[in-house]
This record gives C-alpha cells, sequence and structure tokens, in this order.
C-alpha cells in the first residue's frame, strides 16, 4: 500500500504546479468555483458507476478524480484567502468526532441503526441551529439540502425532514404534507395522467403527482432515486434484448455524438486527464 501522506503531499504540490501562474496549465489557471462545479458533480456520478461495476480498479481512479475536484476546490479557496485543504480535513474530523459522541465520547451506544440515524439528525438540527445564531423565529427544517440536488433525491430529503415536523404546526401547509398510503398516491398519478390528456396540464401537477411517489418510497423505505434507476436500467436491458433478436441495428455512435454535442461536453474536461 502507498503511503497516503506522502501520496497526498505530492498531490496537493502537483495542483500547485497547474495552478501557478508562472508555467502552469492554461486551463486549470482559468477555472474557479463555479466552471468546476459540473465536473465535480459528474465525477461523484462517475464513482458511483464505478461501484455499480464491481470493478475496483475503476473505483479506485474515480475516487482519484473526485479527490482531485476536493483539492482544486481547496486551492482556489486558497488562493482567495478562504480556507485551504488542511482546513477542510479538519472540518470533516471535527464533524465525524462530533456526530460520533459514542464513539469519541462517553454517550451511551445507540440500540439499532434507527436510533443512530435518529441521533445523528439530533446532532446535525442542533448544528443547524447554532448555525442560525439569534435568527428570531423557527429555526428553516430545509437547511442545508442543496437545492441543486437531483430532484427525486431532493425531494425524499424534504420527505423525511416533514416527517420529523410536528403535524399541527403545518395545518397551514396541508398541500406539503406527504400522503398517507398507497391510494393518496395512484390518486395523484390518476390525475396527473386525466390532466394530461386534456388540456389542464401544469408542472406543478405532474410534480405533486412525483412527489407522492417520493412518500410512498419512503413509507416502503426505498431510495427513489436508485429505485428509478434499476426501472430504466430494466427497460434498456429488455429494449436491447429486443433488438438483438430482431437482428443488426444502427450504430449508437452517432447518437453518442449527438448526444455529446448537446450536452456541450468539453473535451478537457478534468477528471479525464
Amino acid at each position: 500500500m502507498a503511503d497516503a501522506a506522502v501520496e497526498m503531499k505530492a498531490l496537493l504540490g502537483i495542483m500547485a504546479r497547474l495552478r501557478d501562474p508562472e508555467g502552469g496549465c492554461p486551463w486549470d489557471l482559468e477555472q474557479d468555483f463555479a466552471s468546476i462545479s459540473p465536473h465535480t458533480i459528474e465525477e461523484a456520478y462517475e464513482v458511483d458507476e464505478a461501484i455499480a461495476s464491481g470493478d475496483p480498479e475503476s473505483l479506485r481512479d474515480e475516487l482519484g478524480d473526485l479527490l482531485f475536484q476536493v483539492v482544486f476546490q481547496a486551492r482556489i479557496a486558497e488562493e482567495k484567502g478562504l480556507f485551504d485543504f488542511g482546513g477542510v480535513v479538519e472540518a470533516i474530523s471535527s464533524k465525524l468526532v462530533r456526530r460520533h459522541p459514542h464513539v469519541f465520547a462517553e454517550a451511551e451506544t445507540p440500540a439499532s441503526l434507527d436510533a443512530q440515524v435518529e441521533s445523528w439528525e439530533s446532532i446535525k438540527a442542533r448544528e443547524r441551529a447554532d448555525a442560525e445564531g439569534g435568527r428570531k423565529g423557527p429555526s428553516d427544517p430545509f437547511v442545508g439540502i442543496p437545492r441543486h440536488l437531483p430532484a427525486l433525491a431532493r425531494s425524499a430529503k424534504i420527505a423525511g425532514r416533514l416527517a420529523r415536523l410536528d403535524p399541527a404546526t403545518l395545518a397551514d401547509a396541508a398541500e406539503s404534507l406527504p400522503p398517507a398510503a398507497l391510494e393518496a398516491a395512484l390518486a395523484r398519478l390518476e390525475e396527473a395522467v386525466a390532466a394530461a390528456r386534456g388540456a389542464d396540464a401544469t408542472p406543478a401537477l405532474v410534480g405533486r403527482g412525483l412527489r407522492a411517489w417520493v412518500w410512498l418510497a419512503r413509507l416502503l423505505a426505498i431510495d427513489p432515486e436508485q429505485a428509478l434507476r434499476l426501472a430504466d436500467d430494466a427497460t434498456i436491458a429488455s429494449v436491447e434484448k429486443a433488438l438483438a433478436a430482431v437482428g443488426p441495428r444502427p450504430s449508437a455512435s452517432a447518437a453518442s455524438r449527438d448526444d455529446d454535442a448537446a450536452d456541450g461536453h468539453q473535451a478537457g474536461k478534468s477528471g479525464g486527464r
């Protein structure tokens, strides 16, 4: 095994060279937080893909690409006098210690995984309250949920936060409350389908139908993002099987090129070094 401290120091040195105004890489020097952000998201998905593939070498490489994104963002922050990579490591180390008092302090070990999750949520709620300081009024229950998460994943997180609120405090937000059973989710879906066939279809109506299914997934302890991914995988597999049965088909390369052009794919993707 490689010496992690030595290799990490080398990576930080490489990043410094790439961002050196005297002799650094022009592409790297042009980047800022916003321009790097899409690459960071893409690398996270590629890690997920590598995990699904079961290929440890691919996973190692993709984790390295994701780590490079962290190093890159930290370097930009250091140049701006905001924080450095050491600060990033210190922050996550402190958070892990703070959120595991049963390991690093004298707190009692939770009796179950569910109890552990509840303990984490309680600690995070206190952290959010501390971060809001002396702000008047009730604390925002949705602090920390990124708006740019994939919509299903974000809706699932919102559902989790709502489930921990007192229903009595949400009397004026009945439309935001979860459906209680499968029938409610089906009713929402039927409403959306009926509207789609008429002239009343709206993004809000379809969104309510989708949200109902997110709540159903929560009731069944199923990750909606993963469920949709598996359903799409099954669709692709069944279509490919059907196409294979009828003989040769057009190459996918042209469609792939069209997709890349539409997405504005950049040849200089940082993770593809």
